[in-house]
């Protein structure tokens, strides 16, 4: 079987650092509103209640030969995690002492901002405040009989949203074990396509050739490429610049899939090729080559995109991180020039960044609509559920605020005593948001801001649209009741 770094992701925390927290005691975190739902005489246990949880959430990196250190299927494999378990999952968005990160790792802050996603694995309190309690009381294993059926698993070669209908690939490189980071253009790949197609999701991992030697104990011992962006060309070579063939995902270690709305598929054109003029590559502590595969899934002949995605960021390249300091904060603005749902929220940092947090600024209102931690060893994109996405107006402002942390507690930090700035390498650093939109014009606006309201009352106001107050106006209207 093919070693595949993609999948293998669980070093990022560390095998030794996981086995370790399961053999001490560690602090109860407890958190608000978890012990509420649960009764206080009920016994919990393994097959009734940890079991379904373990399935939803964990069992899909947790399985025998895939990308965790240790199989969570089974009381006898389960029974021995089961501080660690408690502890991981309590951490929540924290990214906890030395560097450990929660289970699963979903870093959204649960305590403001929008909290509805497409495809969140993370837990409930209820479900959180069960394991610590399954925990507690011993881990006793249950009735058999209540055990849920087992689950179909996905094979470790196989893709995270199924078979894509077309697989591009990059060509191959190689890093020797002990390299400098490296950053550049990696040439093009051609899609081979004779008609144009519309995609609907996309899916990218790195394939090398490590097969299961062991590396540096963090993620760069299992990848070389911590990202690659790409553009798509014609046969000339030359670099389309509308936005329907544009606005491509970046791939990021770690980084989950990406579900286009079903509004906004992008355009793949017949005899195109993907271009990647930046790749950022660093060694694995063992010589490796490998290339990134691009699995692209299409809508059905003949579907036609009702709006268009765009870029809806924010970056600075001012950054000034200190030596061996902590909670280090640096922002960073931009202006939306149309009315704009937001599609998604993706955090672009390196090594020291721990943190990021949006804010939408209307008028003298300064609302904050999702904060989130961030791991440099392990990337993600969290799309918004449909009835959740941010509706802003013209002229809103977006804040972006990183926190760095640039000590010994953040393990993916080289050397925290050498101060950094804007670069490429994980030892420097970026502050980006590489998020998702969609531009409405004022009716189109409108139309949002009405079906959104339907389940409002007037003047109710809801995370991430300032004007749901104002949804039974024309946005002209509303516009004047800017504070």
């Amino acid at each position: 079987m093919t070693w595949n770094p993609r999948w293998k992701l669980a070093a990022s925390v560390g095998l030794a650092t996981g086995m370790a927290l399961a053999l001490v005691a560690l602090p109860a975190l407890v958190f608000a509103g978890q012990e509420g739902d649960l009764a206080p005489n009920e016994e919990v246990t393994f097959t009734k209640d940890v079991a379904p949880i373990l399935q939803r959430s964990c069992q899909r990196c947790h399985q025998p030969d895939s990308i965790a250190p240790m199989s969570l299927i089974t009381y006898e494999e389960v029974r021995p995690y089961a501080r660690a378990i408690k502890y991981r999952t309590g951490l929540r968005d924290s990214p906890g002492v030395a560097g450990i990160y929660v289970m699963p790792p979903w870093y959204i802050d649960r305590n403001i901002g929008i909290q509805k996603f497409k495809d969140d694995p993370s837990l409930s309190g209820e479900e959180i405040a069960t394991l610590a309690r399954w925990a507690d009381s011993g881990a006793p294993r249950g009735n058999p009989a209540d055990m849920p059926p087992p689950i179909a698993f996905i094979d470790v070669d196989e893709w995270e949203l199924g078979p894509p209908d077309l697989i591009v690939r990059s060509r191959s490189v190689t890093m020797k074990g002990q390299a400098s980071d490296w950053w550049g253009p990696i040439g093009d790949a051609p899609t081979g396509l004779t008609e144009d197609r519309y995609v609907a999701s996309i899916q990218m991992r790195e394939v090398n050739d490590l097969e299961g030697q062991a590396g540096r104990a963090t993620i760069g011992g299992l990848h070389i490429f911590h990202h690659l962006t790409m553009r798509q060309a014609g046969p000339d070579g030359v670099v389309y610049e509308d936005a329907a063939a544009q606005g491509w995902p970046t791939h990021e270690v770690g980084r989950n899939s990406d579900i286009i709305d079903p509004a906004a598929g992008k355009l793949l054109r017949a005899g195109s090729k993907f271009v990647f003029p930046s790749a950022h590559l660093h060694s694995t502590g063992n010589d490796t080559t490998g290339h990134v595969e691009i699995g692209l899934t299409f809508h059905p002949k003949g579907y036609q995109p009702k709006t268009t995605l765009v870029r809806v960021g924010g970056s600075t390249g001012d950054l000034d991180i200190k030596g061996m300091e902590a909670d280090q904060r640096i922002e960073a603005f931009t202006t939306l020039t149309e009315n704009t749902k937001l599609v998604s929220f993706e955090p672009h940092m390196h090594a020291a960044g721990v943190r990021m947090c949006l804010d939408a600024i209307w008028g003298s209102t300064v609302e904050t609509l999702v904060c989130a931690g961030y791991n440099h060893s392990w990337v993600r994109v969290y799309t918004y559920a449909e009835d959740a996405a941010p509706l802003l107006p013209k002229f809103t402002i977006l804040r972006i605020t990183g926190y760095f942390d640039n000590t010994p507690a953040n393990k993916n930090v080289s050397d925290p005593r050498n101060w950094s700035g804007l670069g490429h390498r994980s030892m420097d650093n970026m502050l980006i948001h590489i998020g998702r939109g969609i531009q409405l014009s004022d009716e189109e606006f409108e139309q949002e801001l009405a079906k959104r309201g339907e389940s409002l009352t007037e003047g109710q106001m809801v995370p991430g649209c300032p004007l749901c107050g104002y949804s039974k106006m024309p946005v002209t209207t509303a516009s004047s009741q800017v504070p």
